[in-house]
């Protein structure tokens, strides 16, 4: 029988492979990138095959590599339920969310920590956009989800409103949405829909939409528009810290709303503890 795979390695290539990014996993492991690299090739090596396709522009699953997701998502999912089923669960408050509300969560989440120590809050990122309470134990969610259809358990955070962001070296040569022409574009997700959706509210047709990069995450489109690579289309909600860093900047004033938003929910039929009610009260004041 074939040794199993170290667990420690196992347990870096389940969060590399939500965020397909080396350089957010060894932030969410607080270990350095290279630990993370020699990690998962160590567990290639041990299994015989890889299980991430490294290109220029990224990473991406190969088949192998989504097979292990999906059942080190099972396996840590069951040692998660052991946790709190076998132990006294702890007080830590846990918390769900897709990764790409992370770089408006994460920012807020350290400042919330800094200001009330006595509400310990610990992040799960997911590229899942729901959450089910029956079969994950968290205690609160942020949810992405059709605006207004939400129940009264629901507290809205902000409404997707979907704009062009580059580094500020490209803002000279976009002076009209028909600059894009000249632009790589680069897309957050394999289909074009966002770049499509808001042309078509600015009145323009470029015949480079399909000839840009797409990325699996909009953490990794907004990295390589930052580096100066190309025009991202992304929510504008969620990149005020790389607007205010001065590392994106918004060429165009126009901002398209999608009829998607980003809710904070709980368990229904719970009453949120006062921690948790005090951590959703304050992350919705922040969103306003």
């Amino acid at each position: 029988m074939k040794r199993l795979p170290p667990l420690p390695a196992l347990h870096t290539f389940w969060v590399t492979a939500q965020c397909c990014n080396f350089t957010r996993a060894a932030e969410q492991l607080h270990i350095t990138q290279g630990a993370v690299s020699r990690q998962i090739a160590g567990l290639e090596s041990h299994l015989g095959y890889p299980l991430f396709q490294r290109q220029a522009r990224g990473l991406s699953l190969t088949d192998e590599g989504r097979e292990w997701s999906l059942r080190a998502q099972q396996v840590f999912g069951l040692i998660g339920e052991a946790v709190e089923q076998i132990g006294c669960r702890r007080e830590t408050l846990q918390l769900k969310a897709p990764t790409c509300v992370m770089r408006w969560l994460l920012p807020r989440l350290m400042q919330w920590q800094q200001e009330r120590p006595d509400v310990p809050v610990e992040l799960t990122t997911t590229v899942a956009y729901t959450v089910d309470f029956r079969r994950e134990q968290f205690d609160a969610a942020v949810i992405y989800a059709p605006v207004g259809e939400q129940s009264a358990q629901a507290w809205h955070l902000f409404d997707e409103q979907l704009t062009p962001v580059c580094a500020p070296a490209l803002r000279a040569g976009l002076q009209t949405p028909a600059d894009l022409q000249r632009q790589v574009l680069l897309h957050p997700t394999r289909d074009e829909r966002d770049w499509a959706l808001w042309l078509k509210a600015a009145g323009t047709r470029l015949g480079n939409l399909s000839q840009g990069y797409h990325f699996e995450t909009l953490d990794l489109a907004m990295t390589v528009a930052s580096q100066g690579s190309g025009v991202a289309i992304g929510d504008s909600a969620l990149i005020g810290e790389d607007l205010k860093a001065g590392r994106l900047v918004m060429p165009f004033e126009l901002r398209v709303p999608t009829g998607m938003g980003y809710y904070l929910v709980y368990p229904q039929g719970t009453e949120p503890s006062v921690g948790l009610e005090a951590l959703l009260t304050w992350l919705v004041s922040q969103a306003q």
